[in-house]
């Protein structure tokens, strides 16, 4: 296993570096003072249009990309070599991964359009999106059903002519009250009698297409997200057969296409915030006296500032070790570290951010600082993108499948 990044990646690294010291960080406060004056969840702050603006003259837009393209601005990096950058956005959530476009749903919703996509697809919507003018939700996630397995999905897509007609409900679809947001990518079920992972498809569904009613956003631990996480009706939705990504039936396989890359990224992202909650941690810590002494001092504060460190290079090493795989022989055969690391790096961000808000005292719970919304966003990560559980399934089931192979070559 090789993990040095190349040379590209080490300064696109330092570029991003700079443009988070120089521009994120200190957007913060404005983006907050923006959204406090609109008075609306989901309002689009001039701040984020800003950002957006100066990392493309920067030339840091669409990393996540694995092709290069000048067009698209696309560096054309590896996953191993994206990992450190995405990381690096992870410490300003809600801010850097759209200033650089390398946000999700949007990312995951780009690679499916690039490869299930028509040429009329992308024209009209994988163009806008690369360009960051335009935003997209993905909608799988069903308030009736155990969506942790996608074959529950109930959505119909019925065929009526030159056309499916769509009847369900669909909830959690994040982005779906973004500002900008034109595009659902949709999946539900056109054969309801077919083999269990072929009755599901996927299909491109404008927003405002009759029949669609964006019903709420959903508060997450009471926060409104900005892109928000909306609860969707579809009610004889009429889409033209063209709407259907890749074939009939193929809504499953592109699930799982669609999911390894993103749930990779936000382990990325995740260890970013660790590293920013340690950060504030240890500032804390040294600014705060207590019985007198700095609680920096004392022994279980020390204790925490060490666990997080050795905490957060041991999920980053399997984090490149699952990228690395991922590069080298292909998503699938990197399944037991994508499902490992989507367990791992949640819950050691979430006990350090949680180690966080105890040396913060009461301000570490509000919106003073960062910290209560980090906590929020990652125990919602151990559920998005498949429930800890489900992976651990896999992992176990992989486990077994190993064990089984090596009791039959020792046959």
């Amino acid at each position: 296993m090789d993990f040095e990044l190349s040379d590209t990646a080490k300064e696109y690294r330092e570029r991003l570096l700079s443009f988070m010291d120089e521009e994120v960080y200190p957007a913060e406060s404005v983006y907050a003072e923006q959204m406090a004056a609109s008075g609306n969840p989901n309002h689009h702050p001039a701040v984020l249009e800003e950002l957006k603006a100066e990392a493309k003259k920067r030339g840091l837009w669409n990393l996540f990309h694995p092709h290069k393209n000048e067009e698209w601005g696309s560096p054309g990096l590896s996953n191993l070599d994206y990992a450190p950058l995405a990381e690096i956005t992870g410490r300003s959530p809600y801010l850097a991964p759209e200033a650089i476009n390398c946000n999700a749903p949007d990312t995951g919703n780009m690679e499916v359009l690039e490869l299930f996509g028509t040429d009329e697809h992308k024209e009209k919507y994988l163009k806008p999106l690369l360009a960051g003018e335009m935003a997209s939700a993905f909608c799988m996630t069903e308030p009736a059903v155990a969506s942790s397995d996608a074959t529950n999905v109930q959505l119909s897509m019925e065929a009526d002519g030159d056309e499916y007609v769509l009847n369900g409900r669909k909830w959690f679809a994040s982005n779906a009250l973004h500002a900008n947001c034109k595009v659902l990518i949709v999946m539900g079920k056109t054969n309801f009698e077919a083999a269990t992972h072929r009755q599901q498809s996927m299909m491109v569904v404008p927003i405002n297409t009759p029949g669609v009613t964006v019903v709420r956003g959903l508060p997450v631990f009471g926060y409104l997200d900005r892109e928000g996480h909306a609860e969707i009706l579809f009610e004889n939705v009429r889409v033209p057969k063209t709407a259907l990504l890749a074939g009939e039936g193929d809504g499953f396989m592109i699930s799982q296409a669609r999911l390894g890359p993103g749930r990779i990224h936000h382990c990325m992202r995740s260890i970013g915030m660790a590293e920013r909650a340690l950060d504030l941690m240890i500032e804390r810590a040294q600014t705060r006296t207590t019985f007198g002494q700095p609680v920096v001092m004392r022994s279980n504060v020390q204790d925490w500032i060490a666990e997080a460190r050795i905490e957060i290079e041991m999920n980053r090493l399997l984090v490149f070790k699952a990228a690395w795989l991922m590069d080298t022989v292909g998503n699938q055969k990197a399944r037991t570290e994508i499902a490992a690391i989507k367990v791992a790096a949640p819950n050691m961000a979430l006990k350090i951010i949680d180690r966080a808000i105890q040396v913060h005292g009461g301000g570490g719970v509000t919106d003073d600082f960062p910290l209560a919304s980090f906590y929020a966003h990652q125990r919602t990560l151990r559920i998005a993108d498949g429930p800890d559980e489900v992976h651990k399934r896999t992992i176990a089931r992989m486990e077994m499948l190993r064990m089984e192979a090596e009791i039959a070559a020792r046959n």
